[in-house]
């Protein structure tokens, strides 16, 4: 029971060392409409990774213009009406890199920006040695934490996608149920006018019959006629 609870303990203690070390910056932006905002990392590091997540939970037509830009006002990425993106690039020189998101196309829809950016550092810590154990082992150790943390990342790149379309389509069927609602009501208007006008109709047949009892004219005779046999018909 004791071995077991040591050799826990170091494959938990292994997996920290072998994590490896990323900042990261998980925000949500509501973006107004006609509005540019841009945020800002500072690399220390030359070649580290960067990765770069994002994607419109709401408004609009869930799309948005984006551009990351270097130290030296170099465009890393760019892109126009995209709904959501997922990048990784190498930061090749030391600085302040920036993220804009911008919304011009937009008149007056607002949208919400879920977003994320992590500086990653890749470099792989070593095992800690201990006698009895072979290299071997250890290696065979070391793949399967690592494809341990490649699952976990995927993972969390899938529910951030679920949640996305989760929230796109909870905005369509809110949309869909405000069109049903207003297309019931200018039905429910329109069955009311055209009662009310078919009464209007009948009130002024009636009136007409009745002036044309005293009628002379033979015009007005055949006009009653025509009207007392259109109501007396079944």
């Amino acid at each position: 029971m004791r071995l077991l609870l040591l050799l826990g303990a170091a494959i938990l203690a292994s997996l920290c060392l072998l994590v490896p070390t990323a900042s990261a910056t998980a925000l949500t932006y509501k973006l107004h409409a006609n509005e540019k905002q841009c945020f800002y990392i500072n690399n220390e590091k030359k070649g580290a990774k960067v990765a770069f997540y994002f994607a419109v939970q709401s408004g609009g037509s869930f799309d948005v213009d984006y551009k990351v830009t270097g130290p030296n006002e170099k465009i890393i990425l760019d892109g126009t009406k995209e709904r959501q993106g997922d990048f990784v690039f190498t930061a090749n020189e030391v600085g302040e890199y920036s993220f804009c998101f911008s919304n011009d196309m937009s008149t007056f829809a607002e949208k919400l920006v879920d977003f994320e950016i992590a500086i990653e550092n890749e470099a792989r810590a070593e095992l800690p040695s201990k006698q009895g154990t072979s290299p071997e082992h250890l290696s065979s150790l070391e793949e399967s934490l690592f494809k341990l943390s490649g699952q976990l990342s995927t993972i969390s790149r899938n529910q951030k996608y679920f949640r996305t379309r989760e929230n796109r389509n909870f905005s369509t069927v809110r949309s869909t149920e405000s069109r049903i609602f207003n297309f019931s009501v200018i039905e429910s208007l329109m069955m009311v006018t055209m009662s009310c006008l078919q009464v209007f109709v009948v009130r002024f047949f009636f009136q007409g019959a009745r002036k044309g009892e005293n009628c002379p004219s033979p015009y007005c005779l055949v006009d009653c006629f025509l009207v007392g046999h259109v109501f007396a018909s079944p």
